[in-house]
């Protein structure tokens, strides 16, 4: 072997070498940041409860070091119900802004109430409007509505994500009879049932996030 072929070998392994520093330096750094997680609120109808579980909800995921949260809120969203392929700009804006929020996330938890034994149209629209940005991600829901508190939506949210490749977590926190169970400033008046099921769920939810984001690192989903 020449000397110009070994150095040429040597400049090549260096290369391949930096480059593998390189992916294990961006997998490292991607694994041991905090997770995104977005609450999306998912209904739009005027007097509605859903901001008062969303900020309930909101306060004890803030309480997590390592989880960030982002909120989307169908209600502000304003996503058009008419799936045109030229949007005006206006709209056009506000359909990208959301979703880039939701593919900026790690993970998502749904709030839901339970309009006729199903979930509202609003949350239904967005979800149908976007396809990868749920795709190989954790979805977690927090319910509320009368006596089933809001599962017969979520059951029926669980087979929707799984036609997006969502993975949907088997705990959830509902409130039946939800308005009854909250004060004025929307505090709990019996938070200790609440808030541990909040833990169970978050816990579930971070344990997902984290095995998926690790895996997507070593390997694109569906690739």
């Amino acid at each position: 072997m020449t000397s110009a072929t070994t150095a040429t070998t040597a400049t090549t392994a260096s290369a391949a070498s930096a480059t593998s520093a390189t992916s294990a330096a961006s997998a490292a750094s991607a694994t041991t940041a905090p997770l995104r997680v977005a609450v999306i609120i998912g209904s739009d109808r005027h007097g509605r409860f859903g901001p008062v579980i969303a900020d309930w909800l909101l306060s004890r995921v803030r309480t997590r070091e390592d989880l960030t949260v982002d909120v989307v809120d169908v209600a502000e969203a304003e996503l058009p119900t008419v799936f045109s392929p030229h949007p005006e700009p206006a709209v056009r804006d506000r359909l990208v802004r959301v979703a880039a929020q939701l593919d900026a996330a790690d993970a998502f938890i749904v709030v839901t109430p339970e309009y006729n034994h199903s979930f509202p149209a609003a949350l239904k629209n967005l979800i149908d409007r976007h396809r990868a940005e749920w795709q190989a991600k954790p979805v977690a829901f927090v319910s509320y509505g009368g006596i089933s508190g809001g599962l017969r939506a979520v059951e029926q949210l669980r087979q929707v994500f799984a036609e997006l490749h969502a993975v949907t977590v088997r705990d959830t926190v509902s409130f039946h009879g939800a308005q009854a169970h909250f004060d004025d400033e929307g505090n709990h008046l019996d938070p200790a049932g609440p808030d541990a099921a909040a833990k169970v769920l978050l816990d579930q939810l971070t344990w997902w996030a984290l095995a998926l984001r690790d895996a997507k690192a070593v390997r694109p989903y569906g690739r």
